[in-house]
């Protein structure tokens, strides 16, 4: 009877408040971060209660969103870029070219370098 009971408190639907058009997510561990491709931003969540943990501008589309362990990266569908922020406090640490219309980006747990170009450990989905 406790399990159950501890398994139907965890099915309950509630919703937050984000920029325009949430779009994608990515998990950091502590916190919740949602692409908002309408305000051109990202929303950081407490995941524990979904607490606001402030909004942090990217470029223009931002769509695609990732953790690495450290900074968060988000795809600017529109700028033809990524952003990347630093996750503990949504600092903005840089803006790197990637191709046309880059949607999906993702981490495969080897170190970023965007000093490296073609950005070899940052895996940037383009429509082309």
């Amino acid at each position: 009877m406790k399990e159950q009971k501890a398994a139907l408190l965890q099915w309950y639907r509630e919703d937050f408040a984000t920029g325009s058009v949430p779009r994608r997510v990515a998990f950091d561990g502590t916190s919740i971060w949602v692409t908002n491709p309408g305000s051109n931003n990202v929303t950081k969540l407490r995941a524990s209660d979904g607490a606001n943990q402030g909004t942090f501008p990217t470029g223009i589309g931002a769509y695609g969103v990732a953790f690495d362990g450290t900074n968060i990266w988000v795809t600017n569908i529109a700028n033809n870029d990524v952003t990347k922020l630093r996750a503990s406090d949504g600092v903005n640490l840089g803006t790197y070219l990637t191709g046309n219309g880059s949607r999906g980006v993702a981490f495969d747990g080897a170190p970023v370098s965007p000093h490296d170009p073609p950005h070899p450990f940052l895996g940037v989905a383009s429509s082309e």
